[in-house]
């Protein structure tokens, strides 16, 4: 007990003392610019080096939001009105007007207005009115106008894009010139550029975005049926832009497993690309893979290319037809029966079968 009442003994005047001196620096400071006649509450007031624990306790003290710095050191959190070069902050920075320079907090980085220069965050990063370089965040990064990049670990959000946005889930935008890489979704109004993601893109216009399933306004969406060379029939669904879409297919194989007369179900999807002749004729030209089973054993992968012309015979309904470039891996039996006459065959001593061959595909699309 002796031990514990002397280390308090010790503690709390010397908390006291740091406390002091840090009011006694901003007291002093402000004591004499009032003296000098500097000191508004609507103007902004500059000094070169700004260090802190946490509002108010700093170097500027009750006036740290009135202050513009050139640079800026806190332990937990900051706040000024204006920053110069460089910020850091151990947890959290908030700047109410702008900031040049880097920011780096290790939560979040908050700016009112304008940032020019670069915000990381551990969490969050904001720039309220534009940002003009880059914002990385762990978790999020919102922005009025981006001219630049934001990294964002989930969610990206801005209003107007000139730059590229990439985030682990979500980017959200208004208008886009540039590109937006999502790892699965996208959504933006008028894309220029490109827009990736792992599963969906939406926005008002965008010529090319890659994804499985688009849903651009106005864009491209249909219901094709359609059968290879090894008799799959399978149903599609293609969405997408002017030029680029996505596939998505489900179906069946025709043929009887050999020995068991179980159906083969078919899954696959890839990319396509139009390419108009005007009129009535186009070409699209897609990659795609398909996976074959029976539920029981084995595996059968195709993967193909597909140079499809296209004729559309009405407003709503186009066929297609033409040649297949295919590389099958399968280690079933059914498998390696399927296609009796590749240009190129290997066994492998793990059971594998690979093939190259050339086949078709030809078929019908609804336009919706």
């Amino acid at each position: 007990m002796i031990h514990s009442k002397h280390q308090k003994t010790c503690l709390l005047p010397l908390a006291g003392l740091v406390i002091a001196l840090l009011t006694m620096v901003s007291a002093g400071k402000t004591a004499g610019q009032t003296a000098a006649g500097q000191i508004q509450d609507d103007s902004t007031q500059y000094s070169n080096v700004h260090f802190g624990l946490l509002y108010p306790l700093s170097t500027n003290g009750r006036l740290a939001g009135q202050y513009g710095n050139g640079f800026s050191f806190h332990l937990l959190m900051g706040l000024s009105r204006e920053e110069q070069n460089f910020v850091f902050s151990g947890v959290s920075t908030v700047i109410r007007g702008k900031a040049s320079g880097m920011q780096l907090a290790g939560v979040s980085n908050y700016t009112g207005n304008s940032t020019t220069g670069m915000q990381l965050g551990g969490v969050y990063n904001h720039a309220g009115d534009s940002l003009q370089g880059m914002q990385l965040g762990g978790v999020m990064n919102q922005a009025k106008t981006v001219r630049g990049i934001q990294l964002g670990g989930v969610v990206n959000r801005a209003a107007d894009v000139k730059g590229v946005q990439l985030a682990g889930v979500l980017n959200k935008a208004g208008d886009v010139s540039g590109s937006q890489i999502g790892g699965v979704l996208n959504k933006a109004g008028k894309v220029t550029g490109f827009q990736f993601a792992g599963l969906v893109n939406i926005a008002d216009s965008s010529d090319h975005p890659v994804a499985l399933l688009n849903f651009i306004r106005k864009g491209e969406k249909s219901l094709g049926l359609s059968t290879d060379e090894t008799l799959n029939l399978l149903l599609s669904f293609r969405s997408g832009g002017r030029v680029l879409y996505g596939i998505i297919e489900v179906g069946t194989n025709l043929q009887e497993v050999p020995g068991d007369g179980d159906r083969l179900y078919a899954l696959g999807g890839g990319l396509g690309a139009h390419f108009s002749f005007g009129g009535d004729y186009r070409l699209n030209m897609e990659m795609k893979t398909l996976i074959l089973d029976d539920f029981h054993r084995g595996e059968y992968s195709k993967y193909s290319l597909h140079v499809l012309p296209a004729w559309r015979i009405s407003e709503r309904i186009e066929l297609f037809a033409g040649p297949a470039f295919n590389f099958v891996d399968t280690n079933t039996p059914w498998g390696k029966a399927l296609f009796a006459n590749p240009i190129w065959e290997n066994g492998y001593g793990n059971g594998h079968l690979r093939q190259w061959y050339v086949g078709g595909m030809g078929g019908v699309s609804f336009l919706l």
